[in-house]
């Protein structure tokens, strides 16, 4: 196994775990600027309409995939510096 990849390691399961905690406060103060008011709806919210609930869902969804890219890519990039090598 590669130096690098084993170096990685440790840093993406740290990583992981810090993009979620990004993602889900950026996902909360998101939702507030777009509904006003409490907290983003669950798919099991009966009183709430489809359409809130599947738009919560599409932008919980494109802010933890950019959250994950960019903190992934950092990772990868500090490991590089430390290793010399990319982590593949």
């Amino acid at each position: 196994m590669k130096a690098s990849k084993t170096a990685y390691k440790p840093v993406g399961l740290v990583l992981g775990a810090v993009s979620g905690m990004i993602a889900g406060a950026a996902f909360k103060r998101t939702w507030k600027l777009i509904e006003g008011k409490g907290d983003a709806p669950d798919a099991l919210d009966e009183g709430r309409p489809w359409r809130q609930i599947l738009l919560a869902a599409a932008v919980q969804g494109a802010i933890f995939s950019v959250v994950k890219a960019a903190v992934e890519r950092s990772g990868a990039q500090v490991t590089r510096r430390v290793t010399g090598t990319w982590p593949t």
